[in-house]
């Protein structure tokens, strides 16, 4: 008896990159948005004149968890997105196209995420994800998730 599966959190950017030694030792992989963005720009989510840093849209903080979702789904490992950015709905189908295959918000965002992710295929979030990467900034980023 005992646990059937182990995982671990991504929430820092050291824990992001040596994704082979921790695929090796675990049986999924779950990425802590809030922390990983506090700590990937050393901005303190209480302060507010670097409130704009963490910011899920931040292409720095995209092109991380698109590099971290991609290298597992490589190596075979499921890979789950926790956080501010799992709950917003023009988010959801840029991280499936990422590559994660569950993501964890609070009950009152399940809806529109839900119906956000019912309305595209999997081959438009893939468009979609590839064309937020190459955003410069947030607003770009987003502008790039709807079109």
């Amino acid at each position: 008896h005992g646990l059937s599966s182990v995982g671990v959190m991504i929430e820092v950017p050291a824990a992001a990159l040596p994704l082979d030694e921790i695929a090796e030792v675990v049986d999924f992989v779950s990425i802590g948005t809030n922390d990983l963005a506090q700590y990937t720009f050393a901005a303190d989510r209480t302060l507010g004149d670097v409130a704009h840093l963490l910011d899920p849209w931040q292409p720095a903080l995209l092109q991380l968890i698109a590099r971290v979702a991609g290298a597992l789904r490589r190596l075979g490992k499921p890979v789950s997105l926790c956080g501010e950015a799992a709950a917003d709905p023009l988010l959801a189908p840029v991280l499936a196209g990422f590559g994660f295959t569950s993501l964890s918000m609070a009950p009152t965002a399940i809806p529109a995420v839900r119906a956000a992710l019912a309305e595209v295929t999997l081959d438009e979030c893939r468009r979609r994800a590839d064309r937020v990467l190459a955003a410069a900034t947030p607003v770009d980023a987003r502008a790039a998730a709807k079109s």
